[in-house]
């Protein structure tokens, strides 16, 4: 392992102003956002919205650091035969690739759920690696309710794979984003989440010392403290900002080079105005961006719609996200601006 050279990739994933674009949709997920805008999700439609996104140049120049794919992108050529992490790398940013291989039922805990795909990860590190990823993802997840879920088997279980998984990548040279995706699905309040995600992080930052990770090698992907998005009660962008800083700066050692955010169900603006808050605060040992999917993708795969002719407005739609974002990570983004642009 060369942590110089992990270390150099993970700090270029959240450099000023930069942020992660989540490409990585299985097909099953791509397809039911296709389904919404009246796409047939095809390979050929799959990799012609994927090479709009990529082709995007003031977007993936100015504002994207890194792309996350899934198995089947990472393998696809553009139409003219170019593959489509040579479109990435020529943009200035960095391939990187989904490794875990969704979730199952967790044996002995009703309604919780392990991540798989440890099993010859190794080896497909490896063939990844020689493809051009330079960092991975892997995602955990911990559903929540008021009181039974999470249980601690459920976050143990999690975090250790997690930490093997982290493992496994630095050994390969690949820098593993580290995922624990505390659930914004249910009726909790922010406090309930606040004190679930401190035990998440607890323990995944526990394992991933005990994996003997190099922190200065990895980025964290965690969720906001949030409330539910069921829950009567919904916390300000200021209350959401100040509990997740805190909360962090309680788990999360300096030696992170960053702090890159899932969206989670958040709005496009929800997930832009949390950021920019929470950088506005100041004072972090950490950089804080972005890592969104659904949040840099809704508008412009509603503006491309499958039609050729409206490539360039899906581009222009991303840009515009991707822009909002990149002034959030210096908290520079003001509301009117959306206004602005609709």
């Amino acid at each position: 392992m060369n942590l110089a050279d992990l270390n150099k990739v993970a700090l270029a994933l959240v450099a000023p102003g930069k942020g992660v674009l989540a490409a990585d949709e299985s097909t099953g997920t791509i397809k039911k956002r296709f389904d919404a805008i009246n796409v047939a999700s095809t390979e050929d439609s799959r990799r012609d919205y994927r090479e709009m996104l990529f082709r995007s140049g003031e977007a993936m120049s100015q504002y994207i650091s890194g792309v996350i794919l899934y198995d089947e992108t990472i393998w696809q050529n553009a139409k003219d035969g170019t593959p489509l992490v040579k479109l990435i790398e020529r943009s200035g940013a960095i391939p990187g690739i989904k490794v875990d291989e969704g979730t199952q039922g967790l044996p002995s805990c009703p309604g919780e759920l392990i991540t798989v795909g440890l099993d010859k990860l190794a080896e497909r590190l490896q063939k990844y690696h020689e493809r051009g990823a330079r960092f991975a993802k892997w995602r955990a997840v911990i559903d929540i309710d008021r009181d039974k879920i999470p249980t601690m088997t459920a976050i143990h279980a999690n975090a250790h794979a997690l930490a093997r998984y982290a493992a496994l990548c630095q050994a390969a040279q690949i820098v593993p984003i580290v995922e624990p995706e505390v659930l914004m699905d249910g009726d909790h309040d922010i406090d309930r989440c606040h004190e679930v995600t401190q035990r998440v992080l607890n323990k995944t930052f526990q394992e991933l010392r005990i994996q003997r990770v190099a922190l200065e090698g990895m980025v964290l992907k965690p969720n906001m403290v949030v409330a539910g998005k069921k829950s009567p009660k919904q916390a300000s962008v200021e209350e959401v900002a100040e509990k997740t800083v805190r909360l962090l700066k309680n788990c999360v050692p300096a030696a992170v080079p960053g702090i890159a955010f899932l969206s989670g169900g958040q709005s496009d603006e929800q997930a832009t105005a949390h950021l920019d808050a929470m950088n506005r605060i100041g004072g972090l040992p950490w950089r804080l961006t972005f890592s969104y999917g659904r949040a840099l993708q809704a508008a412009p795969q509603k503006a491309w719609s499958g039609k050729a002719e409206n490539v360039a407005a899906g581009q222009r739609a991303f840009t515009h996200r991707a822009r909002m974002n990149s002034l959030a990570t210096n908290g520079e983004w003001k509301a009117d601006l959306e206004k602005k642009a609709a």
